[in-house]
């Protein structure tokens, strides 16, 4: 057992998974609480397809520069501040959106929770992956990533027992549970063990400001590291653009199949529950000797199982089990991507690296659903929008498996 000034290293992991995979939880019910809400929304307010679709982007916006600034202001002054301030903000514009008096408050209220969300998201990573022991850090982080999905999971599960007249308590429970969770942090979740280390090796004032030369947003690419960081990027963009297509639009698409609403719902609830599920596991095989094969298996199976959806008869069960394994596939994926993102990165620069590979995945989560809705408006129907997804599922795990083999398993820790 190791120690850092009489720190127990194991018990700060410990206490800090806790507190990521609570704030994962409550970050998974925020984003998708616009799309549970949706329905309410417009027949509140009579809003058109063009200002719903400007209230699902507003969130992603923000979501965009938060995770640029705060992984950058974070590499300077600590993950726990910018994480625990970063949870206070979307806490408290999730709870005012109710409040909101018609569709431009309600998207910009959606884009100051967004910078929140996006200020959390990159600091959640390398939090837990600075906070972990080297065996457990791609198992912690997935396991931290695994939260998200529960937490869409629960947003679904409230859209079906929720009038859509009663969209306000979406955004009142995503609104108090992180505004209870962010002081219990500030209190009692330790600051990264890695970043503490780095201020105690950056103690000389020479040694300070060199670190601060190498945080600069180009360190990122230096010392061999453009070919990861390319590749990151790159899977990072695919991959959320594929997960939101079929998040915002995988209800719509079994529905055209011939299930009933609550069907589709249930679906897709399987589709985050399962998949949070996959993530987990994903990350205890990381540490294992079926590193390897995990891997490939599942980027394999995305495509695969893509194909099979797009091909499958319209029939409840079958339909349900390969949504069910979609989402295994695609959020054991992105568990994955989201373990090898601290891992090119020193502590120094770690927080601006992950948080331009979340940025960029924001850009894909924005361009998914925007992909999605101009293939329907072009007449596509379920099976062709898949297969029209089909490609683009290939080149992300060509990526992703590319990006495996590039980076080592162990995260830089100096």
């Amino acid at each position: 057992m190791s120690h850092l000034n009489g720190i127990d290293e194991r018990s700060v992991a410990r206490t800090t998974v806790i507190f990521c995979v609570l704030a994962a939880l409550c970050e998974g019910i925020d984003l998708q609480a616009a799309g549970v809400a949706a329905s309410g929304i417009a027949t509140e307010f009579k809003a058109t397809a063009a200002q719903l679709g400007n209230f699902f982007s507003a969130s992603t916006f923000g979501l965009f520069f938060g995770a640029l600034i705060g992984g950058r202001v974070a590499d300077h002054i600590g993950r726990k501040r910018v994480l625990v301030a970063s949870i206070a903000l979307f806490g408290l514009f999730s709870l005012l959106t109710p409040l909101a008096f018609d569709m431009a408050s309600l998207s910009a209220a959606r884009l100051l929770t967004g910078l929140g969300l996006g200020g959390a998201l990159p600091n959640l990573i390398a939090l837990t992956a600075e906070s972990s022991p080297e065996h457990r850090r791609s198992a912690n982080v997935t396991m931290m990533y695994s939260g998200a999905p529960f937490g869409g999971a629960i947003a679904s599960w409230v859209s079906m027992v929720m009038a859509s007249s009663h969209w306000r308590w979406i955004f009142v429970v995503g609104g108090i549970a992180p505004l209870l969770l962010a002081p219990v942090m500030a209190v009692s979740m330790p600051e990264s063990l890695g970043f503490r280390r780095a201020q105690q090796a950056s103690a000389m004032a020479t040694a300070t400001a060199t670190a601060t030369a190498r945080s600069s947003v180009l360190a990122i690419f230096a010392d061999g590291r453009t070919p990861r960081t390319v590749l990151l990027w790159v899977s990072f963009f695919l991959g959320l653009l594929t997960l939101y297509l079929l998040l915002n639009w995988l209800p719509t698409l079994l529905v055209g199949d011939g299930l009933t609403r609550a069907q589709a719902v249930g679906a897709q609830i399987g589709f985050n529950a399962g998949g949070a599920l996959a993530a987990l596991l994903m990350g205890v095989l990381l540490e294992g000797r079926l590193r390897g094969p995990s891997i490939v298996i599942t980027f394999v199976a995305l495509p695969v199982l893509v194909w099979l959806l797009a091909k499958a008869p319209p029939q409840l069960v079958i339909l349900t089990l390969l949504v069910l394994l979609l989402g295994c596939a695609v959020l054991a994926a992105q568990g994955f991507l989201y373990a090898m993102a601290p891992i090119p990165y020193p502590t120094v620069i770690r927080g601006i690296g992950v948080g331009a590979a979340v940025a960029m995945g924001r850009i894909g989560s924005i361009v998914g659903p925007k992909l999605g809705g101009a293939l329907r408006a072009m007449g596509h129907g379920s099976s062709q929008l898949l297969m029209d997804l089909l490609p683009i599922v290939i080149l992300g795990s060509v990526c992703a498996l590319w990006l495996a083999w590039c980076v080592p398993k162990r995260t830089q820790v100096l």
